[in-house]
């Protein structure tokens, strides 16, 4: 009986171990996207529209605020995918849709 208390106290701390080695979830991983991508590009983080587990980490798709025109529904925004590793660090990002604010998705 002694026996499996420690087999299952040993597997528990495992398992906390490996969620804490994966950027922390993925709030985590939506805020490290947008920091990272708005340094990099220079142009603001309007939202975060996916965040999936990869393999590797995290992939992020941050949408950003690109071309900022009046009235804002004609504003030029842009969907970056950004992969982030296990510890919530830029590992490469890309531009993968460009769109106007007003327009609807297809």
């Amino acid at each position: 009986m002694a026996e499996q208390r420690r087999t299952h106290a040993g597997s528990s701390k495992t398992a906390t171990a490996h969620r804490a080695g994966s950027a922390r979830g993925p709030e985590h991983a939506a805020r490290a996207a947008c920091q990272s991508l708005e340094g990099l590009i220079g142009h603001p983080a309007d939202g975060v529209s996916a965040v999936r587990r990869s393999d590797d980490g995290w992939c992020v798709v941050v949408d950003v605020l690109e071309v900022p025109r009046i009235p804002d529904t004609t504003s030029l925004l842009a969907s970056y995918e950004v992969q982030l590793d296990r510890a919530g660090e830029l590992l490469e990002y890309r531009r993968v849709r460009r769109y106007r604010r007003g327009a609807a998705d297809e």
